[in-house]
């Protein structure tokens, strides 16, 4: 395991804290709004095309999460040999390497295993982003006035799982534009590359255009932010209820990131509403921090996990129960502003609670937790789909197990400000 060391040479003044904090957001954006959660607007087109059920559709995601908990165990390996800096500048590299792959092929095995591969990417990168984020929170804080430091910690962790937001932003402007130009929205794959090909290759421009950026800023950084030193053991059992809690997140929030987009069509809810309504998603998770970041600072237990598990169930429920757009538009509204700080919560939770030895084995926990859920998420939402003849059903599912998520955070009590 491996944790940053944060000496007195690694503080850092405000300017810096946000030059650096924006930094990590890219290396978010490509990791998770990129490499992911673009995979709803690709999915309409690629499943007319390749003829796929909800169930293959579905899938490819639970592929993708397998991939993901394969990085999650690698990450701690990988942070100790490199360092979290060339952990999540070179997972940037390969994700966007990975997401030019996408577009060569037509095959549905070979699709599986780039899906899967960029799961293992996007994991060693959002673990390696975490740390460096924790580490940064604490640097930020030393160099602080009391009075300023509770604000503080948690907005700087925000900013970076808001980057998640400026990627999923990135993809409603780009994709439908790309896909209209080759005229292949809802249309059948023409013998040239197919739409959703040539948006593959576009996302894969975007990654590389964020990670620039981010070893720019990362090569600039104070030695002792990142580096490693020998980790501590993770007490698994005494975050037994935050942990399961976040599992049954990963397993309830994926079914609605794979297939609201793919619901809201069948919906007859038009292109362009749809589109907007995945901006307004990604606008929601941008703006996340500002929301929550008091929250995340004061509470030290389950509570901030139980509450944002809680409204996003209701959000799931939404689009379920109102079939108009204004049930669309408050829902995608909804789940951008709390579901990646339902992560971040988790970063704050270990923060809190456990001293900095154990930062990343206990990130690397939540992690794995996370990836298991969505690896089985996506195919029982496909499933359900596929036997009842429509996603309802398979969405409602998602929003029981997130409420459950949110009775089980309750549970989870704080152990000790052993941060103050």
């Amino acid at each position: 395991m491996s944790t940053p060391i944060l000496p007195e040479a690694a503080r850092l003044s405000v300017a810096q804290t946000l030059r650096t904090a924006l930094a990590l957001a890219l290396g978010a954006a490509v990791s998770l709004g990129l490499s992911r959660f673009s995979y709803a607007l690709l999915l309409p087109p690629m499943r007319l095309d390749l003829g796929w059920s909800y169930f293959t559709a579905g899938l490819m995601n639970a592929v993708n999460a397998a991939g993901y908990l394969a990085g999650a165990l690698w990450a701690p390996i990988c942070l100790q040999r490199w360092g979290a800096r060339r952990a999540l500048v070179w997972g940037s590299v390969a994700a966007s390497a990975l997401l030019a792959l996408h577009a060569m092929t037509v095959s549905t095995w070979a699709l599986a295993c780039l899906r899967g591969a960029t799961g293992v990417a996007s994991a060693v990168m959002f673990v390696a982003g975490g740390v460096l984020a924790a580490g940064l929170s604490t640097a930020h804080d030393a160099a602080l006035e009391k009075t300023q430091r509770r604000l503080s910690a948690g907005l700087i962790l925000g900013l970076y799982y808001a980057g998640v937001g400026l990627g999923i932003v990135a993809c409603a402007a780009v994709l439908p534009v790309v896909f209209e130009s080759v005229g292949a929205m809802g249309a059948a794959r023409p013998q040239a590359t197919a739409g959703w090909q040539w948006g593959w290759l576009a996302l894969a421009l975007l990654g590389a255009g964020a990670t620039v950026p981010l070893v720019l800023r990362l090569a600039h950084l104070p030695a002792g932010l990142g580096a490693s030193a020998p980790g501590q053991p993770f007490p698994i059992q005494r975050f037994a209820f935050g942990l399961a809690a976040y599992f049954m997140f990963g397993l309830g929030y994926i079914g609605y990131m794979t297939f609201i987009v793919t619901f809201l069509r069948e919906q007859d809810l038009a292109a362009d509403a749809v589109v907007a309504f995945y901006a307004l998603l990604g606008v929601g998770v941008m703006v996340s921090p500002w929301i929550w970041a008091g929250h995340l600072q004061r509470h030290r237990g389950g509570q901030t996990l139980s509450l944002l598990s809680a409204l996003l169930a209701v959000a799931t429920l939404l689009p379920v129960l109102v079939s108009q757009a204004v049930g669309a538009f408050f829902s995608g509204a909804l789940f951008g502003a709390v579901f990646l700080s339902v992560v971040a919560s988790t970063t704050a939770l270990v923060r809190h609670n456990l001293p900095a030895a154990q930062w990343t084995a206990g990130i690397s926990a939540f992690t794995l937790v996370f990836a298991l859920g969505q690896i089985l998420g996506p195919g029982l939402v496909g499933l359900l789909a596929d036997v009842s003849g429509g996603l309802h059903a398979g969405l409602a599912a998602s929003a029981v197990i997130l409420l459950v998520g949110a009775l089980l955070a309750r549970r989870q009590h704080s152990l000790g400000d052993l941060h103050p």
